[in-house]
């Protein structure tokens, strides 16, 4: 579902889902969100992606938050707010969900929206410069559940809490002290570095991502060695061909070339 505001390019095994409204600094409008279930269903599909990277391309920004000039249309009623959430919700549930790791490129503007998809990626790099805020304090609304979460995860519920009442402004550094971001590179870098980290990544096996990926969630669903799908999820990686080719590389002291899908 490729538009002139939201698309996707495959090249070296790397899908990548690019924002494009520079106009508006990357401001998320409904069809973009709308887009984006779609977008990653695909990238997860082909066989050739092994990891996807989201960024701003030229906009010089990764997101600017939310589209406002749509609020007075998507929160005229109930409903419309309702539809509104559920559309926001379901794009970024399918990056979190993604059976790939995700990496989220962030140079410039990474405000409200553009730090939730963010944080539904898997991880998360970010040039010198770069400026964050999460804004919903700033126009009487509520930071989604989900979200919130996500904050959380990444930074601790002090700093979370900090971020999200103040609705401030802060740079990559501190991004990055607070564990918002995963890697900070020089200013401009993030996308060149999203590329190789996606190439290291892409070495590995991809049952293995997305059997992680399921792991992380389950112990948010209060998972334990003990539990019955733990235990088969475990035992399952056995049985794949990605660790009999992993195992007889490393007996055999060459790269492993993963097949399974």
């Amino acid at each position: 579902m490729n538009s002139s505001r939201i698309y996707s390019e495959i090249s070296n095994g790397i899908g990548e889902l690019i924002l494009n409204k520079p106009e508006k600094r990357n401001a998320l409008s409904s069809d973009m969100w709308a887009a984006i279930p779609e977008l990653i269903a695909e990238l997860q599909e082909n066989r050739d992606v092994k990891t996807v990277i989201i960024h701003g391309g030229t906009a010089g920004a990764f997101a600017a938050g939310a589209d406002i000039s749509e609020f007075e249309t998507i929160y005229a009623t109930a409903e419309s707010a309702a539809n509104s959430a559920d559309l926001i919700s379901n794009a970024l549930t399918s990056i979190a969900e993604c059976r790939k790791p995700v990496i989220a490129a962030i140079d410039g503007a990474c405000v409200g929206g553009g730090v939730s998809v963010a944080l539904a990626a898997d991880i998360r790099v970010a040039g010198e410069g770069s400026k964050f805020a999460v804004t919903p304090a700033k126009l009487g609304l509520v930071y989604p559940v989900d979200d919130t979460r996500r904050l959380i995860e990444a930074v601790g519920v002090p700093a979370a809490k900090d971020i999200i009442l103040t609705g401030r402004l802060f740079m990559t550094e501190e991004a990055f002290r607070l564990g918002l971001v995963t890697r900070m590179v020089a200013a401009g870098e993030a996308l060149a570095t999203a590329r190789t980290l996606a190439e290291q990544i892409g070495q590995n096996s991809l049952w293995s991502h997305g059997a992680t990926k399921r792991s992380f969630k389950a112990v948010n669903e209060g998972w334990t060695d003990k539990t019955a799908e733990a235990k088969a999820l475990f035992l399952e990686s056995f049985s794949n061909e990605d660790f009999e080719e992993g195992y007889t590389a490393f007996l055999g002291k060459r790269p492993a070339k993963f097949t399974y899908r």
